[in-house]
């Protein structure tokens, strides 16, 4: 499944600028460059010497914020025996939802359940599958749409952080954990991006695993639409200390690992 980066460099220089509440024209003064270099930065242009300068006032790794400007940056991470990837349309954008899964006793979990939850539905029939409970990232409305469908579809109890709701779901505070056959799960309250923001820390498959929502993507992170300060220290201290080839399975975006993210994300690389 190749899908792109949810975010490019503007992007990233966008959700820090707001998180840091820092104008275009503090940026110029604090970069020492004219406002009109911000501005062709902010359009796509490419220029290092900018880029370099505006980089360390953001809190921005200059190197990987170049690479993913000169599309350098592609994790190339496949899915596992017992991890698929749904990938649907939502408005403008696409959303993923995941299927996790104990390959020996097959009984699953469903995370979110993007724009339409009918491909997880599919999958489940066809690998005779047994869903036990769907856990949810947050409550933003393109990862919670088709919710009611899984619900009623699966019979599985839903939950979500205390901090959200959803309607239908039941609520869990951090540090919850679940058993799915082999498999253990582990609530992560990585909040910022929204007021209750989840991790599900999974193990028990060949690699671990991290469905972390939209609080990091590849190469870039959620916006801190609640708290861009607890958003950075939350992924920082709860997602990037997990072993480095633990999967991140992101909101939107490809798939990447802590290893990769730690070392190319402009948003963390000099962070850890």
């Amino acid at each position: 499944m190749n899908i792109p980066l949810e975010d490019n460099f503007t992007d990233v220089i966008g959700k820090a600028q707001r998180g840091l509440e820092i104008s275009d024209s503090d940026l110029a003064k604090k970069a020492r460059l004219d406002a009109s270099a911000i501005r062709k930065l902010r359009r796509g242009h490419y220029d290092e010497l900018a880029l370099f300068r505006v980089a360390p006032v953001l809190g921005l790794g200059a190197r990987a914020l170049a690479d993913l400007a000169q599309n350098e940056y592609r994790p190339e991470v496949r899915e596992i025996d017992g991890l698929t990837m749904f990938n649907t349309p939502y408005h403008d954008m696409t959303v993923n939802a995941f299927l996790v899964w104990d390959p020996e006793s097959h009984e699953a979990i469903a995370f979110d359940t993007g724009a339409d939850c009918r491909p997880i539905l599919d999958r489940v029939k066809r690998d005779k599958l047994t869903v036990k409970l769907s856990l949810l990232t947050h409550a933003h409305p393109d990862h919670i749409a088709d919710l009611s469908r899984l619900k009623t579809q699966t019979g599985a109890p839903v939950y979500i952080s205390e901090r959200e709701a959803a309607f239908g779901a039941e609520t869990i505070s951090e540090g919850h954990e679940f058993n799915v056959g082999n498999l253990n799960v582990k609530a992560l309250l990585t909040w910022g991006h929204s007021r209750g923001g989840m991790t599900f820390f999974v193990t028990g498959l060949a690699r671990p695993i991290a469905v972390v929502g939209d609080s990091i993507f590849a190469g870039s992170m959620g916006g801190g639409n609640v708290s861009y300060k607890e958003a950075l220290k939350n992924n920082v201290e709860k997602i990037l200390t997990l072993p480095d080839e633990t999967i991140i399975c992101p909101g939107h975006g490809p798939m990447t690992t802590v290893g990769e993210e730690k070392a190319h994300n402009p948003f963390f690389v000099g962070r850890i």
